[in-house]
Formats: structure tokens, C-alpha cells, sequence
């Protein structure tokens, strides 16, 4: 199960890749239909466009094939399982909706919010997959918290100062230069206000990451210190990345990286806040003996 599961993961961080490539590269229209066949009058692709778009279709298939197979693979587990189970039909609903967003953007000829839209979702797929992976490896049993309440607080509002940067890295994306298709504008107008809001929130991010790792090391949680340490470097370099491709004119290596690096942070949040709760610890035989001689002791004493 966890080769599926990571199988899974990785096919959506892969398809994140190809649908920047297929965007940056101007071949969002390089295959016309909506559907598998690349135009009406050809099946396969006759030029790099309709080459590059049609490998990100195939791809898309092989992702539905995975997630089928978590399904099959978790199907005897359904009941003991249910997370596993929950997990594995979001994975494979998402790349169905995947593909029916694909095709509306296509007819829609890239229109920014539906391209927009096609991104968010691969991103909570990335982060279901993450999850998958992990619980996958899971022996299952009550889990209690580790870290203390304030830490677990600033966690969430941390995911959520995320999870906000993601949709307007989104929106700032959909007003660049970057449409999927030469012959497709945007209005470029609103670029640069989205872009300081953006980088705003990336540096809230970044502080309050730092915040949670000092009150990591202080509180010794090494999991979680680990955790936290993996989302600010992650995090530290989607800034650099950020600030030069926006002083650079949008160049379109350093944009597919910034798209790949904000999925990477999702699938590492993940990480992240499942780092904050553990099994629950259950005493070891020497630590009943000691407590129940202290017990006799104080039975005696009284």
C-alpha cells in the first residue's frame, strides 16, 4: 500500500510540473479538443505544443490509474480503515474533476480563473496525497498531542497564512504575463498590487514559521522541530525565488519553480501539522512495577 500511496503523491507533484511546463512553454491551446484526441482531425500530436500538452493529458490518465489503485489496495481495510478509505476516493475523484477542469479550460481558452482553479486543485491533491502517504505508514490507535496548546494554535493559523498565499499566488499568476498561449492575453493592470499582497503574506509566513521553531527547540518536540525546520527552508527559498523572478521580468524557469516549490510547502504543512500529535504513549512493564510499589508505599503509609 505505501508504494501506492507514494505513487500517488508523486504522479501529482509530477503533474503539477507538466501543467507549468504546458503553461510556460505557450501550449495550453497546443491541442485544440477538449477530449483525449488532440484535434478533430488528428489523435496524436503534431507539433511540441500539442506534444507537450497531450504528454500532460497522458500523464493525467496514468494519475487516474493510481488513484484506482488505492482504492483496489485500501478496499479491505474499508472498515477498519475508514481514513485510508476516505483518503483514496478524494484522490481518485480529484483527478476526474482534474480532467473535466482541464477540459472546460480548453474551451474556455484559458480562461485565468479555470487555469487558476486547475492549479488550487492539484495543490489539495498534493496535500491528500501527502496525508495518504503518512497514515499509510501508520499503525493505527489513538494518537494524543504533543506540543503545547499556543504552538498548535499558531500551527493552524500558520497553515491557514499558506493556504491564503497559495490562492493569491493564483490570482497574482492569472494577472502575469504567463496565459498558457501567446495568442492569449491578460490584463496585466492588477500584476503588481497582487504581487506585494502575495509577498506580504510569504513573509508573514516566513515569521511565523520562525516563531514555531523556537518554541519547537524550547519545548525539545524533535519530530515537530524537524518538521518545522523542512518548511522554512522550503519556504526561505520560495521567497529568494519569488523576489527574483518578479525583478526579472517573469522569467519562465524561475516561475515553474515557484509553482513546484508552493506545492512542495503544501505536501511539507502536511508533514507539518500531522507532526503535532504521537500515539499514545503506553506505559512499559518496568513503569506499572514502579507504580504499583509506589502504590503499596503509600498504601502502607496510610
Amino acid at each position: 500500500m505505501k508504494i501506492v500511496a507514494w505513487l500517488n503523491l508523486v504522479g501529482n507533484l509530477v503533474l503539477v510540473l507538466t501543467g507549468g511546463i504546458v503553461r510556460l512553454s505557450d501550449s495550453g491551446l497546443g491541442c485544440t479538443n477538449a477530449v483525449i484526441a488532440c484535434s478533430s482531425d488528428q489523435f496524436f500530436a503534431h507539433d511540441l505544443h500539442s506534444f507537450i500538452e497531450q504528454s500532460n493529458r497522458g500523464l493525467g490518465v496514468v494519475l487516474g490509474i493510481f488513484s484506482i489503485l488505492a482504492v483496489v489496495v485500501v478496499w479491505r481495510m474499508r472498515r477498519t480503515r475508514p481514513d485510508l478509505w476516505a483518503h483514496a476516493w478524494i484522490l481518485l475523484g480529484g483527478v476526474v474533476v482534474e480532467g473535466a477542469i482541464g477540459a472546460v479550460t480548453v474551451v474556455t481558452g484559458l480562461n485565468a480563473w479555470i487555469v487558476g482553479t486547475h492549479f488550487l486543485l492539484s495543490s489539495i491533491l498534493v496535500g491528500v496525497a501527502t496525508s495518504f502517504v503518512i497514515r499509510s505508514g501508520r499503525v493505527p490507535g489513538a494518537r494524543e498531542h504533543v506540543i503545547a496548546p499556543g504552538m498548535r494554535i499558531l500551527t493552524h493559523v500558520t497553515t491557514a497564512l499558506l493556504a491564503v498565499a497559495v490562492v493569491l499566488g493564483i490570482f497574482t499568476t492569472g494577472t502575469g504575463p504567463h496565459s498558457g498561449d501567446a495568442d492569449v492575453l491578460r490584463n496585466t493592470g492588477l500584476w503588481e498590487p497582487f504581487v506585494h499582497i502575495h509577498s506580504w503574506l510569504g513573509y508573514g509566513l516566513g515569521v511565523a514559521l520562525l516563531v514555531l521553531l523556537i518554541s519547537a527547540i524550547a519545548h525539545r518536540e524533535r519530530r515537530f522541530t524537524l518538521a518545522v525546520v523542512a518548511v522554512i527552508v522550503v519556504v526561505a527559498v520560495q521567497i529568494v525565488v519569488g523576489v527574483i523572478q518578479a525583478r526579472s521580468s517573469l522569467p519562465p524557469l524561475l516561475v515553474g519553480t515557484h509553482m513546484m516549490l508552493a506545492a512542495i510547502t503544501v505536501a511539507l504543512m502536511v508533514v507539518l501539522v500531522d507532526a503535532t500529535k504521537a500515539p499514545v504513549r503506553t506505559a512499559t512493564g518496568a513503569e506499572l512495577e514502579d507504580y504499583a510499589d509506589d502504590a503499596q508505599l503509600n498504601g502502607s503509609a496510610g
